[in-house]
């Protein structure tokens, strides 16, 4: 790996080319040269496009140029934001923006990892204050062997496929998949990419030591220890008493009254103040009662080893499961666990729902995938209705992975599936109950999963060495803890794992604490969806899509499809199904019934069976000459039956005897050199 800098993008306070293999990647971070008045939160934007021009490509569709970033590209922002985020001092307030291009691509090379170490190089050499370094990796276990950075085809193979971030002194990022490996693997794979991070990390810092810039200076503002004193009089114990209540909105409702009571008396006692300090006491205040608020949340689980909600720390909200809930679609499940509520809604479809993605790695085509929605509703707010956000994309592909691995091939299940996530109410853990509700939306609709799958999110609260690991966090321990600790799996083990820390990184020994404690969490979730469907049904509910699969030869492809496409789309047609052919031979054939399919069934093994002097077949009438008709024994495949082998009686008109068709039973009476068949109807006379 090459970083260089101080020859592109030179007018950003800092610019990075990182080179790998045929990779090229330009990171650029710029910064606003004052503090974003008037936000209490760190205005950081990550972008991270690819062109298509980095291998070779022009892009699809009626525009020629890039658009909106795709799904992977948001999900790549994504994967850089969270570990870089973090580092970042407390109280710096300036906008920053970092702008991550794929400038060039081998196609087979993925850059989203080392977005991650190249926007820490280009933050570390730059006047932004940054208290990196962090690198990205991507680990992969591949035929029971450790892989560094794997291409796309060597993960496609593995059986841990893992991009892990961190600093020198520990991991703070971690997102991927498996197939249910055990958590002591998991903790091999977060070792091993870890030396390699630290590697990385050096790396940027000797390039930080020949050419990095002076950092700006970040000022923070005193508290006003009157006012704070003042604050905590006024809402402590009140907050205290509020933060017993166990339901989300009657606890928010009882704490906002409390809050609301401070403020006013805060506004009476500053009522006089000049309004540039009158404005900035309401809002030191407000930050005041936030931090009074967590400060008891914290303060409790470590006291007293109670959560807001009244549970212990490992355990998980009261389950309810509902099964087969909307009538109309092909599998659905509500899965309730405490506050957080998922709809899960299973669709089958055929060759043509499958997901066709175009990026610089090249085509490549999804039977399964899964999408996440997060309606305002579900936490009793008013928002503008857009698309999906960087943070829907994100939640559902890790669901859509925690499901993957059950996810029946397509020889065994001819289906493109899709699974729809719509959370009804959220108090923390919606993407992990949307695994759970995608899972039973599965077995409901009789998709052939061998395990359910489920997931539960940790969460972490650290003070100095004292720490507390929760199980099946709420809201508020996501908002107010240090980390946010994802993990699904069957009974077998782990299928995707994610991880974000809110401090600068976690011991080893917490890691595999929460490891092992959300282990317990799994299981127990699983055995309340096994109690409410241990199986998959049956059968397909009754309006789903019969979808049977038969197999032809490679070299009757064209024959099945015919000129222009003549053939395969007269079965279709015929029959009332919807049929397609892959380059392997294999014919799908979709119908809403099963005597639909067995129509094209008939149709297709008649086209490519062989035409038996002597067999009696069904035929079609399809032209009428003066001499004689030609009748259709299979599609692509007719025969002439000679006006005098029509009838015993004497005919002097066709016409008068046949049309066009009609159906009738000929006998095979010979097929010459040249494939020509000659049948008659009158041969089977005897047989009616």
């Amino acid at each position: 790996m090459v970083l260089e800098t101080e020859s592109w993008a030179k007018q950003a306070n800092g610019s990075i080319v990182l080179k790998w293999k045929k990779s090229v990647l330009l990171s650029a971070v710029t910064a606003s040269k004052d503090p974003l008045e008037g936000t209490d939160f760190f205005p950081l934007t990550v972008e991270y496009r690819e062109k298509y021009y980095a291998s070779g490509q022009i892009p699809g569709g009626f525009f020629k140029r890039e658009g909106k970033p795709s799904d992977k590209q948001v999900l790549a922002a994504r994967v850089t934001d969270r570990p870089i985020r973090p580092l970042f001092p407390k109280g710096f307030k300036n906008e920053v923006q970092i702008y991550n291009l794929v400038l060039s691509s081998d196609g087979i090379n993925p850059a989203d990892v080392h977005a991650i170490t190249a926007s820490s190089a280009a933050l570390l050499i730059s006047n932004i204050p940054f208290n990196g370094p962090v690198a990205g990796v991507r680990v992969s276990l591949i035929d029971n062997e450790w892989v560094m950075f794997p291409d796309i085809l060597e993960q496609a193979k593995a059986k841990i496929n893992l991009a892990v971030a961190g600093t020198r002194d520990a991991v703070t990022m971690i997102e991927g998949s498996s197939r249910e490996v055990s958590e002591e693997t998991m903790v091999e794979a977060i070792k091993i990419a870890h030396a390699e991070i630290i590697r990385l990390c050096d790396m940027q810092l000797e390039l930080q030591k020949k050419c990095g810039k002076e950092k700006m200076q970040v000022t923070v503002k005193e508290e006003n220890q009157e006012l704070v004193s003042f604050v905590r009089e006024l809402a402590y114990s009140g907050v205290k008493e509020a933060n017993s209540i166990r339901y989300k909105a009657e606890r928010q409702n009882a704490i906002d009254a409390i809050n609301a009571s401070a403020l006013e008396k805060v506004q009476e006692k500053y009522a006089a103040a000049e309004p540039a300090v009158y404005a900035d006491v309401i809002k030191s205040a407000k930050k005041a009662l936030e931090e009074i608020e967590v400060e008891i949340v914290r303060e409790q689980i470590f006291q007293q080893g109670i959560r807001a909600d009244g549970r212990k720390l490992d355990e998980i909200r009261d389950i309810s499961i509902e099964l087969n809930v909307l009538p109309g679609t092909h599998g659905s499940a509500v899965f309730t666990r405490g506050e957080t509520q998922s709809l899960g809604v299973l669709t089958l479809g055929s060759e043509r729902d499958v997901q066709v993605t175009d990026d610089i790695e090249g085509e490549s085509e999804s039977r399964f995938y899964l999408h996440y929605n997060f309606p305002s509703f579900s936490v009793g707010e008013v928002r503008r209705i857009m698309g999906p956000g960087r943070r829907e994309i994100g939640h559902g592909k890790l669901a859509e992975n925690a499901l993957s691995a059950v996810i029946p091939d397509e020889k065994e299940f001819p289906y493109v599936i899709r699974l729809v996530s719509e959370i009804l109410e959220s108090n923390g853990s919606s993407s992990m109950a949307t695994v759970c509700s995608g899972s039973l939306a599965l077995m409901d609709g009789g998709v052939p999963i061998k395990n359910h799958v489920a997931g539960v999110a940790m969460g972490l609260i650290k003070e100095g060495d004292k720490f507390a690991v929760l199980t099946d966090i709420a809201g508020l321990e996501d908002h107010f803890g240090d980390m946010d600790f994802k993990v699904a799996g069957t009974k077998d083990g782990i299928t995707a794992f994610q991880m974000d820390l809110k401090v600068q990184g976690v011991s080893y020994e917490i890691m595999e604490k929460a490891l092992y404690q959300a282990k317990e969490g799994r299981l127990h979730i699983l055995n309340k969806m096994n109690q409410a469907l241990p199986e998959k049904r049956n059968t397909l509910k009754e309006h789903a899509p019969q979808i049977v699969t038969i197999h032809i030869e490679k070299d009757q492809i064209g024959e099945l499809i015919g000129p222009g496409g003549k053939n395969i789309r007269s079965i279709s047609e015929t029959s009332g199904s919807e049929i397609s052919v892959n380059d392997d031979g294999i014919v799908t054939i979709m119908s809403p019934d099963q005597s639909k399919s067995n129509v094209a069934m008939d149709m297709i093994e008649r086209q490519f069976k062989k035409i038996e002097v002597g067999e009696i077949y069904e035929g079609i009438v399809k032209r009428i000459v003066d001499f004689g008709a030609f009748i259709e024994l299979a599609p692509g495949k007719e025969g002439l039956c000679h006006i005098s082998k029509i009838s015993r009686k004497r005919i002097a008109d066709v016409a008068s005897v046949l049309q066009v068709n009609q159906k009738v039973k000929v006998k095979v009476l010979g097929v010459d050199r040249q494939g020509k068949i000659s049948v008659s109807m009158r041969d089977t006379e005897n047989d009616d």
